[in-house]
Parts: structure tokens; sequence; C-alpha cells
């Protein structure tokens, strides 16, 4: 606005300083103020020009002050992200050290026990009601270290240590339905499903046991209890060392 203000002053003193004016007889003053009023439109015409420009130019600083922040809050956040992902890299390398650890801790031979067995090595087994409520899990799929007795049903821990158990069990609606693990005769963790009208049931239970070598482990059926297995293995018992403690 100002420099339309500017440019008309400007104008108005050509008007009034222009050599001649109002002293030559040959110049038609109406032609010569067309021709000003002319050039007046014209002008303003610039200035409207100029100032659309204006309007055009300050919108875009606009955008671009906006782009600015938006590239220096993009920034931020990968500077952020860039230290979450260093944090997970420090993580990551800690885990892959204590891999390592573990993996050169079980090449030094430290104790390697494991086994898993299920109740029928053949046919069809119902084990229970009996007085004899021990389960011997006759079908051994492994049994590293030999803990495991076959013969017997008896888990005996070789080393003092950290022991993980698991057991499931299966049988039909005439009988009470489950299994006890036991720890030199006391009672750990167990299943048990009443009779009922729904044909037969399935459960399982885990539990990890702090053991002295010699301690063992056993499972036993429920007084009236009973169990089925067959060669798809419903009914196993599995354990292994954790870690020697």
């Amino acid at each position: 606005m100002a420099l339309k203000v500017v440019c008309l002053l400007t104008l108005l003193g050509v008007l009034f300083v222009e050599p001649g004016f109002g002293q030559r007889g040959d110049i038609d003053i109406n032609e010569w103020l067309k021709d000003k009023v002319e050039f007046i439109k014209k002008l303003e015409e610039k200035l409207k020009e100029v100032e659309g420009r204006q309007n055009d130019f300050d919108a875009l600083e606009t955008k671009l002050n906006a782009t600015v922040d938006e590239v220096t809050r993009q920034k931020a956040e990968m500077d952020k992200l860039k230290k979450e992902n260093e944090g997970l890299q420090t993580r990551l390398n800690a885990t892959e050290e204590d891999v390592d650890k573990l993996k050169q801790n079980s090449a030094k031979g430290g104790p390697q026990i494991a086994f898993s067995a299920s109740l029928a090595n053949f046919g069809e087994i119902y084990k229970g009601p009996c007085t004899d409520k021990a389960l011997i899990f006759k079908r051994v799929f492994s049994n590293t270290g030999n803990g495991y007795d076959p013969n017997t049903g008896i888990f005996t821990a070789p080393v003092n240590g950290l022991y993980f158990f698991s057991f499931s069990t299966y049988g039909y609606n005439t009988h009470v339905m489950g299994a006890i693990l036991m720890k030199n005769g006391v009672s750990q963790i167990s299943t048990y499903d009443y009779p009922s009208t729904d044909g037969s049931d399935s459960s399982s239970n885990a539990v990890v046991l702090q053991l002295d070598g010699g301690d063992k482990v056993y499972m036993e059926l429920w007084d009236d209890g009973r169990v089925f297995d067959n060669m798809n293995g419903h009914t196993t018992f599995s354990g292994f060392l954790v870690f020697p403690a």
C-alpha cells in the first residue's frame, strides 16, 4: 500500500512539473488528461499485480516455514528412533553374549538330563483303580542321563538342581481321571476330573522343583482313579534339568 501511495504522489508531481504544462496552445487538455488517466489506471493495475505477487510471496513464505517446522519435527523423531534402535542393539548384543556363554557352559560338559515317556508301549492300557497306584510309563521317547527308570516309573535326580516336570492324563467318565506328581512320597501338583457325562477328559500340569541328587519324582493315581493310553500317547510324563544348583 505504501508503494501505491508513493507512485501516485510521483505521478502528481509529474503532472504539475511537466514542462510547458498550461502554456502550449497546441495541446488538447482533455486529450492530455485522458492519457494521464489511462496511465494512472495502468499504474494501479501494475500496483495490484505487485500486491498480488506480494501476497503469493507471503503465502509461500508461510508454507516454507511450515515445511521447515515439519522437517525439524521429523529430524527429532528420527533422532529418537535412532536412540531407541541403539538401545535395542545393546540389548540384542547382551542377549547374544548370554547365549554364547550358555553354549560355552554346555560345551564344557555340564550335566545333560532329560526324559520323556508315555504310559502304553503297545496296544491300549486302562490303569486303575488299583492298590498299587504308581504309574509306570513304559514307552520311553528319550532318557538322556538315564535318570528315568522305565521299570519303576521313577525319576531319580542325578545331581542337585532345578528340574522342570510336565505330565498329561486322559481318561473316560466312569472313574476319577487324573494323577498326582510325587516328590519323595509327598504330593506336589496334580490333575483331576470328576466322573461326568461328557465321555472323556484330558488335562495337564507342570512345575519346576528344586531337587537334591537322589531325590525321586514319580506319578500316582487318585483313589478310584483311572487313566487311559494307547500308541497316540495321551498319558505322558516328562522332565529335564534346567540348571544345576
